[in-house]
């Protein structure tokens, strides 16, 4: 099984929700986050005056999935965030060794 994470523009949630739920994907955990890459913030300008937002919001996209299906998740969270612009997000791929469903007890991919 593998845990993929997102970080992604918050305006491009609907759009990667829509091409999972296409995938088939029947549960994501979705978190308001905020951070900063390569872009280091942002300049805002507010009534006038120039401010710096070093923390610039983002939305976490935790899904997981059996090995076989995570790299068809990869691609369809890319190709559907993707803006071409910078500070588009990133998506990581870490391995998770068991899954216990707490009200069946059911393991492994069952209990996805």
């Amino acid at each position: 099984m593998k845990l993929i994470m997102a970080i992604i523009k918050p305006f491009k949630l609907d759009a990667v929700r829509v091409a999972l739920t296409e995938l088939g994907v029947e549960g994501m955990t979705v978190s308001e986050v905020k951070g900063f890459g390569r872009q280091k913030g942002q300049t805002e300008i507010y009534r006038g005056a120039e401010y710096n937002i070093e923390f610039v919001p983002k939305v976490k996209i935790e899904i997981v999935a059996d090995n076989d299906r995570a790299e068809r998740i990869v691609e369809a969270i890319r190709e559907s965030a993707m803006t071409e612009k910078i500070g588009d997000g990133k998506i990581f791929v870490v391995d998770v060794e068991q899954a216990v469903r707490i009200r069946t007890g059911e393991t492994g991919d069952s209990a996805l």
